[in-house]
């Protein structure tokens, strides 16, 4: 089996409003956990109770990304007040 090599070369990682984002699809999360909630004995006698708890993992998962993110911004303004690059050579 032949190993793949890629014809051209990989884009440069998009940069935005990385904090903005991970924080608004962790409220929506659980949101959606709470909007679930009152409805919880229906999906638990259709089989579908792990709805509920997927948009409550959901939401604990975006609290560590949301922590994660912050701190890369952070390191990565601590970075740049240094005056280091954040390109780093092979």
């Amino acid at each position: 089996m032949a190993k793949w090599t890629p014809t051209h070369e990989a884009p440069e990682p998009l940069e935005g409003p990385v904090v903005a984002t991970i924080t608004g699809g962790t409220v929506l999360w659980f949101v959606l956990f709470l909007a679930q909630l009152p409805f919880y004995g229906w999906y638990d006698d259709h089989g579908h109770a792990w709805w509920v708890w997927t948009c409550l993992a959901g939401g604990g998962l975006g609290l560590i990304g949301v922590w994660y993110v912050r701190g890369r911004d952070a390191a990565i303004k601590r970075d740049a007040e240094h005056g280091r690059s954040q390109v780093v050579e092979p």
